[in-house]
């Protein structure tokens, strides 16, 4: 191993320190370089567990809790190596500190085709790994917290219950290895116990221990059994406590409206008549700071004095360089990147243009995709109290890390001086990715010293100044042989730049290079074909661009999934029968496939619906995030209109922590998949976005749900990703369902019958 790390880190001229640094093991992510905050009562036995001598187990927390789950599953890793009971267990949320980095979601952005498996790769991973060790962030995104903390929970969890036995073996002046744990309880043969509220003191003194034996998934207590949400009670009862539940003495409300074009700067405003209004505090201009548009604040005692004085300011709007930009431009350029010489392939096999041209038939296909919103069910908000050169901060955020350095700076007082609160999220879906509203909370609570200032967005801003899901064409090209057998694959997509904007609105310097999230979805998939072509075109546009659920695989799945059907068609063969035929190397691939296939009852005819309309089955596979899901959708036409009736669904995740996280997540990803389906657009006219609220921005209803089956298939493989991986392939099978029912093939999202 270390030769090869040595050889990779010459191959790639790192240098003699750089290999060296390489060969070295990751440090460990267990003891924090500062102790836990002291809190009464309870002892940290190391950066990821307190155990307090009430019995309570409170486990860390260096991920955000969003909805997906995360802090049930975490929290079932280390007690499942505990030995710690279900009811015992709390959670806080971390502190600043490199050991809660987040090392996978780097190492997995890199791009590599999941079937490549070389040195370079393995290199190239480690030394990522390495790097986001120490100079990385705490994030939650790319579905990657369960897979980046499946060894240090569980490394935690057993090092503080060899810490448990230990110091119950010194206490009773017996042997370790004849105590045992079980249900927060340690004891001996001898009849004498203790539970862990009584040995945690003890324990904590002890050395940490310099290695730990896991348990093997036949000794799994909690892990891969059906466990209730450890906050779902509190969001039940109304308890859960987000942003703009938590209420500083003196607190101010502030509401902004910025340019409705993006972009654009403010040139001046009249806040003659806002400022006499009941309740207003201040009324100030907001520059565009990390992405966000230039616009206007009001600083009240409430929201509602907030915004009603907002409407009376009298601004002066300048325009900037998206006012040249409406959809159908953006259409048009991004068409011209698709014949644009400027692409960066990403996967290449063979030599698909001349075996196209040998082919017996060519099928060809171009598809769409429009700009999506993130619309996440909590408002944009942020708090900011600037007190005698210190801070606090409450930020919904998935980087909080990187938000508190944000607001830091704009404050001018130390990074250590702001004091972070990290609350519940109201969803996240990638918008809290971003910091455009905390440099905004942070400017405008600059502007009040010495009070706490809570900004919030009302629905139209969000929608409005939002970073949106990119825009995409992509066009495809297959060739047939005389048996109806794939020997050609070509593909070129043309959209925005995710990575590359954000550097240039976080950095202020222009982004380039290759990005893996343009073609993720299109070039990183199973299929096996003969000769294969795929690269992507970046457009350079004046419209903010962010991560959405999935993020390229939102509308790489839709076009590659909808063309692999088209082909199976013109093959002549079953869509099922010919992906399987793809898939002969991949045998994980072909089970998820076949699982969904059999429980869904394809192949057999389906009844009509109550109301006699007749209903029929698409299929779609894709893997993203490490995930393979299959989902078939039951579809309906009635009045021109789309219904989704069900939807089965099968995964391999790896090792699945949580079942019912996994139904939860994989419900969620068809529900937020479908409403982006059937109705998601954002539209630009002269470089506003058209789109308001949810009256023209819709969402899914809950009577147009559809019933969610999910079938997991049992692995032992390290758990991946799932709280995106079920939203890529809603849209193509719901699309190829249409075409079964009535011959149509739909291109473009969102899906229109015409």
């Amino acid at each position: 191993m270390k030769r090869r790390h040595i050889l990779g880190g010459i191959a790639l001229g790192t240098g003699a320190l750089v290999v060296g640094w390489s060969i070295l093991p990751p440090r460990q992510r267990l003891q924090p370089s500062q102790p836990l905050p002291e809190v009464d009562h309870q002892s940290a036995l190391n950066g990821w567990v307190r155990i307090g001598d009430d019995d309570k187990v409170t486990v860390i927390m260096s991920k955000s809790e969003m909805g997906q789950g995360v802090f049930t599953g975490l929290a079932m890793m280390l007690a499942d190596e505990l030995d710690a009971r279900w009811d015992q267990i709390g959670f806080e949320t971390a502190t600043i500190d490199d050991i809660y980095n987040n090392q996978s979601v780097a190492a997995d952005g890199l791009p590599f085709h999941p079937d490549n498996h070389g040195p370079v790769k393995r290199f190239a991973q480690w030394m990522t790994h390495k790097t986001m060790r120490e100079l990385g962030l705490m994030a939650t995104g790319g579905s990657s917290s369960m897979k980046d903390l499946w060894l240090p929970m569980r490394e935690a969890g057993a090092s503080a219950r060899a810490m448990l036995l230990g110091a119950a073996a010194n206490q009773w002046q017996l042997p370790a290895s004849e105590c045992t744990v079980k249900e927060g309880v340690v004891s001996h043969p001898s009849g004498v116990s203790a539970k862990f509220g009584e040995l945690a003191a003890l324990a904590a003194k002890r050395p940490r221990p310099s290695s730990v034996t896991l348990k093997t998934p036949d000794q799994f207590k909690l892990i891969g059994h059906a466990t209730p949400r450890l906050e779902g009670g509190s969001k039940t009862d109304g308890s859960a406590l987000y942003t703009t539940d938590f209420k500083p003495e003196g607190l101010l409300y502030a509401c902004v409206r910025m340019n409705p074009e993006l972009g654009a700067p403010l040139n001046s405003f009249d806040a003659s008549k806002a400022e006499v209004m009941p309740g207003v505090r201040k009324v100030l201009a907001v520059p565009a700071d990390k992405g966000s548009t230039a616009g206007v604040a009001v600083v009240a005692q409430s929201t509602f004095q907030a915004l009603k004085a907002l409407r009376q300011v009298q601004v002066d709007w300048g325009h900037g360089p998206a006012q040249a930009w409406s959809s159908k431009e953006v259409q048009n350029a991004l068409l011209q990147g698709l014949s644009s010489e400027d692409s960066h392939t990403y996967f290449e096999q063979g030599d698909a243009d001349k075996a196209l041209k040998s082919a017996a038939k060519t099928i060809e296909a171009q598809y769409s995709a429009p700009y999506l919103a993130h619309a996440t069910m909590e408002p944009i908000s942020c708090t900011v109290w600037l007190k005698n050169g210190e801070a606090e901060l409450w930020v919904p955020s998935q980087v909080p890390d990187a938000a508190r350095h944000i607001v830091a700076a704009i404050l001018g007082v130390p990074k250590d001086k702001v004091k972070l609160h990290l609350p519940l999220l109201g969803s996240g879906f990638g918008r809290r990715l971003e910091f455009d509203f905390v440099a905004q909370a942070a400017f405008i609570a600059k502007a009040m010293p010495g009070q706490p200032v809570q900004t919030l967005w009302d629905r139209s801003q969000e929608l409005q100044h939002d970073f949106y899901r990119p825009a995409c064409v992509s066009s495809y090209s297959a060739g047939l042989d005389a048996q109806g057998q794939v020997v050609a694959w070509k593909n070129r997509s043309a959209s925005q730049s995710i990575a590359a904007d954000m550097v240039t609105r976080l950095l202020g310097v222009p982004g380039g290079g290759p990005d893996k999230t343009t073609a993720e979805g299109a070039f990183d998939q199973a299929y096996e074909w003969p000769h294969a072509h795929i690269s992507h075109t970046t457009v350079k546009l004046p419209v903010p661009v962010g991560s959405w659920r999935s993020v390229g695989h939102s509308h790489q799945a839709f076009f590659k999934e909808s063309f692999v059907d088209e082909v199976a068609h013109a093959s002549g063969q079953d869509p099922l029968a010919f992906r399987l035929s793809l898939l002969k190397n991949h045998p994980r691939h072909a089970k998820v496939l076949q699982l969904a296939a059999d429980q869904s009852g394809w192949g057999k005819p389906l009844p009509a619906s109550p109301d006699g309309v007749q209903r029929a089955l698409g299929l779609a596979l894709h893997e993203s995030f490490g995930t393979i899901v299959a989902q078939v959708a039951e579809v309906s036409l009635l009045n021109g209109q789309i219904r989704v009736h069900r939807v089965v669904c099968a995964v391999d995740c790896g090792t699945v922590v949580n079942p019912d996280g996994v139904a939860q997540q994989m419900e969620s990803a068809v529900m937020y998949g479908l409403s982006a389906a059937l109705y998601g657009e954002i539209s630009l006219d002269k470089g506003q976005v058209q789109q308001s609220n949810f009256h023209d921005y819709k969402v899914l209803r809950i009577d147009q749900a559809p019933q969610v089956q999910t079938h997991m298939v049992a692995s032992d493989a390290l758990p991946e990703g799932m709280g995106e991986p079920g939203t890529p392939p809603i849209a193509p099978a719901v699309a190829n369902a249409v075409f079964a029912l009535n011959g149509q093939r739909l291109r473009s999202l969102p899906l229109r019958l015409t």
